[in-house]
């Protein structure tokens, strides 16, 4: 059995039509229209029966049309009338043709009827057959295959929708952060296409009554596809009132305004599906059509589509039919618009951009499967850092640490008091030398912040890793650290991810913020030249840990992203800018060689300005950044303590040390004082863990408590769909037992009358059959009686008839008798002569008379006919003369050219037939006085034969040509042609007599 071949054809054959009007200006075409290419018929006569006979394929592998099926895309035929003399166009009805009911196999043909059809009379209809052919050309191809190049367009001689591309495909530009659609030389304008779920209604009704009201741990989310990119929004856990903010997701587009407008013509429905985990609860389509309109002016403004779409369930799901009032809705706007135009308010009322929008330039969001498998969002505000663990008490090798960090700096503070004068220490202000003790060491210079720095937050999630190209599993961590966010130590994602091949994983705690003080310029230049570079570790079970590879994240992507509002006061408003991507990890050594993919979401919050301060900063870090850390925070490192204090001013070198005033009397405070602020944010966040906990048992009852009342509703409402039902029965049954009732009394009355009527009846009956016996009886003897007489009559008449029979042969005898005797008699033969010369008389007079009658009226029509004649010749005669006048100068001419030429021709001949006259005569003279010597010649014989020859035939074909010309029927005697050729006849007569 043959393997079935990879390329296929979808061939839709276009047979004939039916109940067409007539109509002999107009033909007829059709249009088919499959993933945006459209194939059109030749055009054909518009009558009632139009033959089109023709087939239209499409070339695509089976994956393709797998994609094409699961996704429901339509094979729409459209019928057009042309007008052959204005070349107007107009759209008779179409067909859609489902692409799952197309099969390998052949099927018969079928008739479809043209929907919104102009003839609405007639229901006209088209007979039409489609089959998967397999694509023998792709599946063999010829060794020998030339293409020809495109000859150039010619200028003036095409349209723009004619240099169109067939197939138009969104490429992605990485590192330029864009789609392009067409050739890059005809892409001028950039476009930014948005699509903003902004809310959802009822959506508890696509929930079947027999499932439990509850969402998973991943909750409920809408799902939809945007140029290859997978969004997902955040998820909400009630369906009774969906809480989400409303999120945008776009994508910027360099194009032109056709070819963009081509491509979203060639673009199937966006869908949007309400999933939960893994599985999708219903979806709707949003056309995109209208923004493919051509009337659209995209240079002005914004291409908007946008309305409450209903979603629909699966078809593998059951439900009952809704009312209009209860159906589950999404309200969805789509927008395209230049990159210079604002975006306008949609949706009516109600306020797409609410909440933070989600900028998706090249990157790819979650899928609804990996949205499932993770517990953090695509897009997390920067103060939505996960809680640090609950810290501990200090262990000994802690506290042994820090009192030897104490011990060196007292050792660092008595060799600085042995060198130098008594004073203020060493960079330390007078301020901080007069007052008393301090937490914060007194070696720590200050730094001034301008007024023209900005507070930024910058946030960072690694969410996930995958497609590992290694053949055996990996414990995954991550670690990264960037030093102008005021950080040194590395940041690392814990505990170690499994990650095997083929599969991708979530990486816990791998949320960081950082709080930092910079010049916008200073942090635009540092993003521009330096990348973030995470690093792949494998913390195996072997003894040390192993680098695998290294993703390079481009901060300066964040910066060119859309910045949206973000809540905050009123009078500082901040600003959000959102980074959402996938990067490969590659190899240490070898930089081409990917190991597997980091997907990761960057936040970047401008804050506003800061007011001028000082901030004190560790030597450790002080030329290590350009920024000013405000604050850090990690999942997996607590917040770093502060620093121990020393003792400050000249008082506290100069008095004698006490047991309280020593370094490691202070220590030991201090570190009980930290035990036990740690001991009260150890409670704090108990009590917070408590009541978070309590709080969400209480969320939980109360949605569980709302899923129970909605479900009650639901129910409720079934139940009283299904009471009206039953006592819409039980009033029908009511009827129908009234009815039944009526029935049956109305029947007995029947029965009733009917009995009677039946009595009656057959009294009658009876009374007329008595009466019909009667009459039959007096019938019956009467007729016998007439039978009797007619008997009587009948022998009466019958001996009449022998009688006159016998009469009758007497009678004949008799005058058969008188005949022979009258025969004998001869006047009798001449009375019969007589009489027979007579009628000859008779009819001889009749004929005479019929004759004299027919020869009076000939006379009389021969008359008429001689006038007519007459009148026929004279009309003739002038038309003639006309004509003759008309024509005499041409045929003067012709006649004088013919002459001429017969004249030369007769010449040629004759002197051809003298030369030939002549070399025969002197051959055969040769020959003569070969044979018989000298002897007397006769010169003029032979010549003299020759030319009585030659005169004859010349009289001949003048004879011939004159017979010619007078049996046309055009001339006569008396033309001057005519007489010219007599008089050569005379003489060529006259010549060979002589």
């Amino acid at each position: 059995m043959a393997a079935k071949s990879d390329q296929l054809l979808i061939v839709v054959s276009i047979l004939e039509g039916r109940h067409f009007p007539k109509s002999p200006r107009l033909s007829l075409v059709v249009q088919a229209s499959f993933d945006g290419e459209h194939l059109e018929t030749d055009p054909v006569e518009h009558r009632e029966q139009p033959q089109f006979s023709t087939e239209l394929a499409w070339e695509l592998d089976r994956k393709t049309l797998h994609q094409h099926r699961l996704q429901r895309t339509p094979i729409k035929l459209q019928c057009f009338t042309l007008d052959s003399i204005s070349k107007k166009k107009e759209n008779v009805g179409y067909i859609v043709l489902d692409l799952r009911s197309v099969q390998e196999v052949r099927q018969e043909p079928r008739w479809y009827q043209l929907l919104s059809s102009r003839y609405t009379k007639q229901k006209p209809a088209l007979l039409i057959a489609t089959i998967l052919e397999n694509d023998s050309k792709a599946a063999e191809p010829s060794p020998e295959t030339f293409k020809a190049k495109k000859a150039p367009p010619r200028q003036g001689s095409a349209s723009v929708t004619d240099l169109l591309p067939d197939k138009l495909e969104a490429q992605l530009i990485p590192d330029q952060g864009y789609h392009q659609v067409g050739p890059a030389d005809r892409c001028t304008d950039m476009f930014v296409l948005s699509v903003t779920v902004a809310f959802a209604t009822k959506l508890e009704q696509l929930i079947p009554s027999t499932k439990k009201l509850s969402a998973e741990d991943s909750g409920f989310f809408f799902y939809y596809s945007l140029l290859g990119n997978d969004i997902t929004s955040e998820p909400f856990h009630n369906l009774l009132s969906p809480d989400f903010e409303p999120e945008r997701a776009s994508v910027r587009i360099r194009s032109s305004k056709q070819l963009l407008q081509a491509f979203l013509s060639q673009q199937p429905s966006l869908q949007i599906h309400l999933c939960c985990g893994n599985h999708s609860l219903g979806s709707t389509d949003v056309s995109l059509s209208a923004l493919a309109a051509a009337s659209v002016d995209l240079q002005d403004k914004a291409a908007i589509v946008e309305g409450a779409f209903i979603l629909q369930p699966p078809k593998r799901i059951k439900l009952p039919p809704l009312p209009a009032d209860l159906q589950p809705t999404v309200g969805v706007a789509v927008t395209l618009r230049r990159e210079e135009l604002a975006p306008q308010p949609s949706l009516g009322k109600k306020d797409p951009i609410r909440g933070p929008s989600l900028h998706v330039p090249p990157a790819v969001a979650p899928s609804a499967e990996q949205r499932a498998q993770s517990s953090s969002p695509v897009q997390k505000p920067p103060d939505s850092s996960p809680p640090l663990p609950p810290p501990s008490s200090p262990t000994e090798s802690e506290a042994e640490s820090l009192l030897e960090e104490l011990e060196l700096h007292k050792k660092q503070a008595a060799a600085a008091a042995d060198v130098e004068d008594p004073g203020p220490l060493l960079g330390q202000p007078e301020s901080a030398a007069d007052g008393g003790a301090s937490s914060i060491s007194v070696s720590a210079p200050k730094v001034s912040i301008p007024s023209s720095a900005h507070h930024y937050c910058f946030s960072l999630d690694l969410h996930s890793l995958g497609k590992l190209s290694l053949p055996h599993p990996i414990a995954a961590t991550l670690r990264y650290s960037y030093q102008f966010f005021g950080s040194s130590g590395p940041i690392m994602t814990n505990p170690p991810v499994e990650l095997q091949r083929n599969m991708e994983a979530s990486l816990p705690q791998s949320y960081c913020a950082f709080d930092f003080a910079s010049l916008p310029h200073q942090l635009q230049d540092t993003f521009l030249r330096v990348p973030l570079v995470v690093e792949l570790w494998d913390r195996g079970s072997s003894s040390r840990d192993q680098l695998m590879g290294l993703a390079s994240i481009q901060l300066h992507h964040l910066l060119s992203s859309e910045k949206t509002r973000s809540t905050g006061s009123a009078l500082e408003p901040s600003w959000r800018q959102t980074h959402q991507d996938r990067i490969p990890v590659v190899h240490p050594q070898r930089p081409t060689e990917r190991v597997a993919e980091l997907s990761y979401v960057a936040t970047l919050e401008d804050l506003g300005f800061i007011k001028a301060k000082e901030i004190l900063v560790s030597d450790s870090s002080q030329n290590e950044r350009p920024a000013v850390p405000l604050s850090s925070s990690h999942p997996t490192a607590p917040k770093p303590s502060l620093q121990p204090t020393v003792p400050q001013g000249p008082a506290a070198l100069t008095a004698p040390i006490t047991t309280r005033d020593t370094l490691e009397y202070r220590a030991a405070l201090e570190l009980e004082m930290w035990k036990e602020e740690q001991e009260d944010l150890f409670d704090d966040q108990l009590r917070q863990k408590e009541l978070r906990h309590m709080q969400a048992l209480a969320e939980e009852w109360k949605k569980r408590d709302g899923e129970r009342e909605a479900l009650v509703k639901k129910k409720e409402l079934e139940f009283n769909l299904l009471e009206e039902k039953l006592q819409k029965m039980l009033s029908d049954l009511e009827k129908r037992e009234k009815q039944l009732a009526e029935a049956e009394l109305q029947t007995q009355r029947l029965q009733r009358e009917l009995k009677v009527e039946h009595d009656l009846t057959q009294k009658e009956l009876q009374e007329d059959s008595r009466r019909l016996q009667r009459e039959c009886d007096h019938r019956v003897a009467l007729e016998r009686e007439k039978v009797r007489l007619m008997e009587e009559e009948r022998g009466r008449l019958l001996q009449q008839i022998a009688d006159g029979e016998s009469r009758y042969k007497q009678l004949e005898k008799e005058f058969q008798l008188y005949r022979e005797q009258q025969n004998v008699r001869p006047e009798f033969r001449l009375q019969s002569e007589v009489n027979l010369l007579t009628l000859e008389k008779v009819e001889l007079e009749r004929k005479l008379e019929s004759t004299t009658k027919s020869k009076l009226h000939y006379k009389q029509q021969w008359g008429r006919a001689l006038k007519e004649l007459a009148r026929f010749k004279q009309r003739e005669q002038e038309n003639a003369m006309a004509r003759l006048k008309k024509q005499q100068a041409e045929l003067e001419a012709m006649r004088l050219r013919y002459l001429a030429t017969e004249e030369k021709e007769s010449v040629r001949q004759d002197r051809q037939e003298l030369d030939g006259i002549r070399n025969e005569l002197n051959r055969l003279k040769k020959q003569e006085e070969e044979r018989l010597g000298p002897a007397p010649a006769e010169p003029d014989s032979a010549p003299s034969l020759n030319l009585n020859e030659s005169a004859e035939e010349h009289l001949s074909r003048l004879l011939e040509e004159r017979d010619t010309l007078l049996r046309t029927g055009v001339y006569t005697h008396e033309d001057r042609i005519i007489a010219e050729l007599n008089r050569q006849i005379q003489e060529a007569m006259r010549d060979r007599k002589l």
